[in-house]
């Protein structure tokens, strides 16, 4: 048994509050993110990182050190971290002859590699050569995806679904509309990715709504898709798999068009509106006159029925 794996009970109160703030639960936390580099990391690789580092602050760890791995050959060191850290997205910086300039972006499931995608940059703009502001630290960003491999190819299909972890941000119930501006956009066209980041700009535009602007703020990538290593449909199905506590119950009698409009249906048994308890008021109440009338024309009824008989 390893020192990561053996229980440990907590002897203090922050402890013991560390301890639960990794227990399962039905809203998990946020997702944290590692950035590790490989031995041999170029300059490229390393201020890549740095650049990733800032955009997904302060849910990160970067790693300074180098360390002498190879993902898709041993996972444990990287499922180590995991559990040393908290972490469960990675990113995996490494460079040589054979794979220049190459990036690993994964996840991980119980501690355990879920889903990793190789690509390499064939193209790189740095966050500093771009010389105007930036988002602040924490921002959450606004995900754009392009393309039509991202909806028909499994790996693509994956990919969109590792960025989306990967950039998502904290989760929140509502956000206001100067929050919205930053804006992360993947193209997927001619068996490349297309990665830019954008800073919204709220201009004036005489009316209330404001006039909306984009101004690329970096960093940019050129990405072409290397290697993959997916999990299984069995393993993806239980990793996606929601507690029964969270899914929404099925109301009965209710369903939605395709605008939103929301309808209900009513079952009713048949009413005799003659029996209908009404308000009494004078002004409702029969003269003498007409319940003489309505006597008599019942008893016509009755006669008539009668006779029938």
């Amino acid at each position: 048994m390893s020192a990561l794996d053996r229980v440990v009970k907590p002897k203090t109160k922050r402890s013991k509050r560390f301890l639960e703030h990794r227990e399962p639960k039905l809203n998990e936390n946020d997702k944290n993110a590692m950035l590790i580099k490989g031995g041999n990391a170029s300059n490229t690789v390393t201020q890549a990182l740095k650049d990733l580092y800032a955009l997904k602050k302060p849910l990160s760890v970067l790693y300074k050190k180098k360390n002498m791995t190879r993902p898709f050959e041993d996972q444990t060191s990287l499922e180590f971290f995991s559990k040393k850290t908290d972490c469960s997205l990675f990113v995996f910086g490494s460079h040589n002859k054979k794979r220049p300039n190459n990036l690993i972006f994964g996840r991980l499931y119980d501690y355990h590699v879920l889903d990793m995608v190789e690509l390499g940059m064939e193209k790189y703009v740095s966050l500093k050569e771009f010389k105007n502001c930036k988002c602040a630290e924490g921002t959450k960003p606004l995900l754009i995806f392009a393309g039509d491999a991202f909806e028909v190819n499994e790996d693509y299909r994956r990919l969109k679904s590792l960025l989306l972890d990967f950039f998502r941000g904290p989760s929140v119930s509502g956000i206001r509309l100067a929050g919205l501006e930053h804006v992360l956009h993947f193209t997927a066209v001619d068996g490349k990715i297309f990665m830019r980041s954008y800073k919204v700009l709220l201009k004036k535009s005489g009316c209330r709504t404001p006039r909306i602007e984009l101004e690329e703020m970096g960093p940019s990538f050129d990405f072409v898709m290397r290697r993959t290593h997916l999990a299984s449909d069995d393993l993806y199905k239980l990793a996606m798999k929601r507690p029964k506590a969270l899914q929404a119950k099925k109301k009965k009698n209710i369903s939605h068009d395709t605008f939103g409009t929301k309808y209900g249906r009513i079952h009713m048994q048949k009413q005799d509106l003659g029996k209908l308890q009404t308000r009494k008021v004078k002004a409702l109440k029969k003269r003498p006159a007409e319940k003489i009338a309505s006597a008599k024309q019942e008893g016509n009824a009755s006669a008539k029925r009668r006779k029938r008989d």
